[in-house]
């Protein structure tokens, strides 16, 4: 029997398709959820075409999870789960709201959850991969995942929900005393799960609202900093849709932070900052290596908010050249006869001869060396 190979299309053109195709992603008013840079959200506020496509594999399986994440909590637990809210100038989709059982009478008994919260709680679900998962362990929420769910509280603490289609019930009962905040991280790569949990902080919450106030009086988005450090240096501008828009765009293998310098002046305070960064990493790299001196004798646990773990350590194998030629030899396989460049060039240098070198049309990086300048 032949068999015909036809070629498929990756099924992610299909998840970015329909991932494109949602409300979301041709929005003109600010969501919650798009408060994690300034100009971003100005960009969104203007409604400035998009200039980017960046990879959304990442996002999108971020979504799958949360989807299914949260209807299983919505069936088994009775959560309030993707609800609409909206203030005056932002809205967006609350993942959890947890109701306390004072304000749970007051819906029908359909919607009220199976086991009340102490008191009325909003959850926001984040997937992370394994690469970012100590950083949250260690630090918890973003100064901007903070300001997502401040603005999702603030919402519901004076608005209640939104009075759309699916949720009137909901909406009568107007204005929710929100007392708590809840992040649940969950880890794409295995599922490990991590929950930061605290009380309303009044401070936060008028420092959110501040926050969309400042970006709506700016206008244009020109007349707002960037928040982050560019393409390259930030995954928030590596995955934002108006990268270009907003730094410009260099020649291709240029860096595009190199459009910051316009003169000497620019040159300068660029050069400043770098010998004030060495500065201030060479004590740090000094604290750690007499802290991991220090230590060398510790066995692993828990001390204060830290745990030391050991790795390493492991027997190191490499190839056993002899047996390979044994089993060349016994298997009937033609043993190689490449040289062995790396003995070739100890050799040479053992008999006190020059090793000849080729070009190889390759070059080195391009480092830089900042030093004094001579006056």
């Amino acid at each position: 029997m032949t068999v015909q190979l036809v070629e498929s299309p990756s099924i992610w053109r299909a998840a970015h398709d329909a991932d494109s195709e949602k409300p979301r992603s041709r929005q003109t008013r600010l969501g919650a959820s798009d408060t994690v840079c300034s100009r971003r959200a100005a960009f969104i506020l203007a409604g400035t075409e998009r200039t980017d496509q960046p990879d959304a594999k990442a996002a999108i399986l971020g979504t799958y999870i949360h989807a299914g994440l949260l209807e299983s909590a919505r069936t088994q637990f009775g959560w309030l789960v993707e609800r609409t809210v909206e203030g005056e100038h932002v809205r967006g989709h609350v993942d959890v709201v947890q109701l306390d059982e004072a304000t749970a009478r007051r819906l029908p008994k359909r919607l009220r959850p199976k086991v009340p919260a102490e008191v009325v709680t909003v959850e926001d679900i984040k997937t992370k991969s394994t690469r970012r998962w100590d950083h949250v362990l260690r630090y918890g929420a973003t100064d901007a995942e903070l300001r997502q769910v401040y603005l999702y509280a603030g919402m519901l603490m004076s608005h209640g929900f939104a009075d759309i289609r699916g949720q009137k019930e909901l909406a009568r009962i107007g204005p929710i005393p929100v007392q708590r905040i809840r992040f649940r991280f969950i880890c794409r790569d295995n599922g490990e799960e991590f929950v930061q949990e605290f009380d309303i902080d009044p401070m936060r919450l008028s420092a959110a609202t501040w926050w969309v106030e400042r970006v709506l009086e700016a206008g244009a988005p020109e007349r707002l900093q960037r928040d982050h450090d560019g393409p390259g240096l930030s995954a928030v501008c590596d995955h934002c849709s108006w990268a270009t828009a907003c730094w410009g765009q260099a020649p291709p293998g240029v860096p595009v932070q190199t459009l910051l310098v316009r003169d000497d002046d620019d040159r300068s305070k660029a050069l400043a900052d770098y010998v004030r960064g060495h500065e201030m990493e060479a004590p740090g790299k000094q604290m750690k290596k007499k802290a991991r001196a220090m230590l060398d004798q510790t066995k692993a646990g828990v001390y204060g908010a830290n745990e030391l773990r050991w790795t390493g350590q492991n027997p190191v194998e490499e190839p056993d050249v002899q047996a390979m030629v044994d089993l060349y030899e016994t298997s009937d396989l033609t043993v190689p006869m490449i040289p062995d460049k790396d003995r070739m060039v100890a050799t040479l240098r053992e008999a006190g001869l020059a090793v000849p070198l080729r070009k190889t049309g390759r070059k080195t990086p391009r480092s830089i060396d900042v030093r004094p300048a001579r006056t």
